[in-house]
């Protein structure tokens, strides 16, 4: 596997980006977003490592940016707004570099809001929200496929919030069994479960 650590040049911030190639003939390109960054969200939550780890098992190449002010990126945190044009820049500067594959869009949390945001004006093959924070945030109906996965335990984002936007909206939801928000010892299923979306 190759590794780069990047700045990419964004509207708001130079945004420091992971990205992990598995060197394998890819099968499509995950960009990753992290939970909020003003509650110590980062490219290097677990979650979103995680997402990442089963996108480069499914032969994805893994882009981990970190939102603005986090790590290396500077600028300074945007309600999600600036986060989501962020991310479309880096789409936009790495698609030339793997051929155009296509994206799959893949939030924890927070970074679920940004991602069905991005999903506005990124032509991506899926989104997968991970313990979407739609009891804080005005989500709206998903621009493209979308499953959520949930814990069904989750302490922060209440199921029932979750499961009423889901059938709102039509959006599948998987559920976690004994997990709460932040996947504590069940990061091997959330694997698992995402593997399962990126394979099909």
């Amino acid at each position: 596997m190759k590794l780069l650590r990047l700045q990419i040049a964004c509207p708001g911030a130079t945004v420091e980006t992971v990205v992990e190639d598995p060197e394998t003939e890819l099968r499509g390109l995950a960009l990753v977003a992290h939970p909020h960054p003003l509650h110590g969200g980062s490219l290097d939550n677990k979650v979103a490592h995680t997402l990442a780890r089963a996108a480069l098992a499914c032969g994805y190449a893994a882009v981990r940016p970190n939102f603005r002010g986090v790590g290396a990126s500077t600028g300074q945190y945007d309600y999600g707004i600036g986060e989501a044009e962020d991310l479309l820049a880096i789409a936009d500067h790495l698609a030339p570099q793997f051929g155009y594959l296509p994206w799959t869009l893949l939030g924890f949390s927070f970074g679920s809001y940004v991602q069905h945001r991005v999903a506005r004006n990124l032509d991506a093959r899926q989104l997968i929200m991970v313990g979407p924070a739609v009891s804080m945030y005005d989500f709206s109906r998903p621009a493209m496929p979308t499953t959520i996965i949930h814990g069904e335990e989750d302490e922060l984002i209440p199921l029932a919030a979750v499961q009423g936007y889901a059938a709102e909206h039509g959006i599948p939801l998987l559920t976690v069994a004994g997990a709460g928000h932040f996947f504590h010892g069940k990061l091997t299923e959330l694997k698992t479960v995402v593997e399962g979306l990126l394979q099909t």
